[in-house]
């Protein structure tokens, strides 16, 4: 499974899907797992409103001082013409158009508009269902399942979880959920039916490899403890790799536990992988900065139109780690994930592999307002070191110079501490632009067909536990290719020895994922993973050093 295919499912990168998703051809889903789902309705980063010495609050307290001093030149006779548009529109319309609809539904989300796509009004039904998703638990079942066309394979169940105690195993296949048939669904049908399920007791019927009939087994959600911190491996003696999937409070101690695993101050290198992280709570990503920056060093400046720009340095007491250190982006990193990798970037701490990063750099404050409702308002943007904004651009916003197309389409060049060139404009560019591997017609077939996981299922079943140094050999190969024939797939000669070591590859992932976890199978997918080894090869050749040499 391609871990460049990995997503959170939402296009403004925000924590609003119940379940962790990945994907290439086939996909794997974390059933049930929830977010705190703030960001469903706000896909920017949101700060609450509160009555702390803020920046946001300045600039509440200064747009009020300005407002009362322009009402009664300005503010009256445009409220009055807003009220004579109003009456004329309830008393004469055609149709009558209910009061409150005229209001939040058209009058607020129109002014709204004018300033930029992230600012957003609640009413009183959207206010409260946000408010209750601020302190949403994470339930589910703890599986971890490959999505393909008609089928579900499970491929690991968490300890303790409702799935682990109630005796699934890894290579079941879910036939059916509560009487609804899994044989007739297409993918995305598939994961709305189990996203839903994690709402209440369900039962399920299992097809497993050697029973003579289905297996029926009844599951309750249960509290999930999903970690931000999901994979710390070494990729090579000395060279360590983490995953972080997002930034929430206990992130940095995950990630300082996972650095003390791996070696810490003995690690001659670090890859840590920002790849889909969407963001999350913006103390998380300095914390983590501090681990690794100088005392001192500025983090992010956050400026709006109003107050004195907001800043954040590293303490002057922390110890940071000295190994190299290179991140992986792509355009599904964002905003707490942009602001670490810019100031690593700025400081030239890090080497930066990828993809240009989404580009959301937005500080927004959630307001409580009169009758129960709320506004989430942008009142400032979030800018590296070097002075770039890592807000891509948006059409008609007022609240940054940013924003004001001054460069005609160009990228406004920064410079890092080194001298080294770096491009603003929106987002975070890397030094080294690596791109995921396409995948080929065969893989594309053999993903997309389950084939791989079929055999790897069925192969488990007769034989013994994997070894310890488990290698797929030529005669596995040779089995999985007469498997293949069975199902009418037969690659020519030419394309067979051609894709081999992809093929080998990706059976003895699969084989360990199903026999000892997706972690485990993880770390067969990043030896072939383009973007991981461009990351590893940068601190194996210090090509941070390198890249300083080379300033324009």
């Amino acid at each position: 499974m391609s871990k460049s295919g990995r997503i959170r499912q939402d296009s403004n990168l925000s924590k609003a899907i119940p379940f962790h998703l990945q994907y290439s051809f086939g996909r794997f889903l974390r059933i049930g797992f929830v977010a705190p789902a703030l960001a469903l309705m706000l896909p920017a980063q949101t700060t609450p409103a509160r009555p702390a010495n803020t920046p946001l609050n300045s600039a509440a307290k200064t747009i009020q001082t300005q407002s009362a001093g322009d009402s009664a030149n300005t503010l009256e006779p445009l409220l009055k013409q807003f009220v004579d548009v109003l009456g004329a529109v309830q008393t004469q319309a055609a149709e009558k158009t209910p009061l409150d609809r005229a209001i939040y539904q058209g009058a607020i989300p129109s002014m709204l508009r004018e300033l930029d796509p992230h600012t957003q009004f609640f009413n009183p039904e959207q206010f409260e269902q946000l408010s209750e998703m601020e302190h949403s638990e994470q339930k589910g079942f703890g599986s971890i399942v490959s999505v393909l066309p008609g089928r579900v394979i499970f491929l690991q169940t968490l300890p303790g979880s409702p799935s682990n105690k109630a005796g699934i195993m890894p290579g079941d296949e879910l036939v059916a959920v509560n009487n609804i048939a899994i044989g007739n669904l297409e993918p995305e049908q598939i994961v709305g039916l189990l996203t839903e399920a994690r709402q209440q007791q369900i039962t399920t019927f299992i097809r497993r490899q050697g029973a003579d009939r289905l297996l029926s087994f009844v599951l309750s959600p249960a509290l999930m403890d999903s970690p931000t911190v999901d994979r710390a491996f070494l990729l090579s003696p000395g060279y360590g790799y983490i995953r972080v999937t997002s930034w929430d409070m206990q992130t940095s101690r995950q990630l300082r536990d996972a650095i003390t695993k791996l070696g810490g101050d003995q690690l001659q290198g670090l890859v840590l992988d920002l790849r889909d992280n969407p963001g999350g709570v913006v103390k998380a990503a300095l914390d983590a900065a501090s681990m690794f920056l100088q005392p001192d060093q500025r983090i992010l400046t956050a400026r709006g139109r109003f107050g004195d720009p907001q800043t954040a340095d590293v303490p002057r007491n922390v110890k940071p780690y000295r190994f190299r250190l290179s991140v992986i982006i792509n355009a599904k990193t964002a905003s707490a994930s942009e602001i670490l990798t810019g100031a690593l970037q700025d400081h030239d701490r890090a080497v930066v592999v990828g993809e240009t990063s989404y580009g959301k750099g937005l500080v927004q404050s959630v307001m409580p307002l009169a009758d129960r409702t709320g506004l989430a308002l942008t009142t400032a943007f979030y800018y590296t070191p070097s002075g770039r904004s890592i807000q891509k651009p948006l059409r008609n916003s007022q609240l940054s110079e940013t924003f004001a197309d001054k460069h005609q389409g160009e990228q406004p060049t920064y410079k890092t501490d080194a001298g080294r060139a770096v491009r603003g404009g929106g987002g975070i560019q890397p030094d080294i632009r690596v791109y995921p591997a396409a995948p080929t017609r065969l893989e594309a077939v053999l993903d997309a067909s389950g084939s791989v996981t079929q055999f790897a299922t069925r192969y488990l079943s007769a034989h013994s536990k994997l070894p310890d140094k488990f290698a797929v050999t030529p005669e596995m190969l040779d089995e999985f290719k007469v498997f293949l024939a069975q199902r009418d797939i037969q690659p020519n000669l030419s394309e067979w020895t051609r894709e081999r070591n992809w093929i080998t590859s990706r059976l003895k992932q699969e084989l360990i994922t199903q026999a000892r976890g997706v972690a485990a199978g993880d770390e067969i997918e990043m030896q072939r993973d383009p973007q991981v080894q461009a990351a590893l090869q940068a601190v194996e050749k210090d090509t941070l050093a390198q890249l300083e040499q080379t300033r324009e």
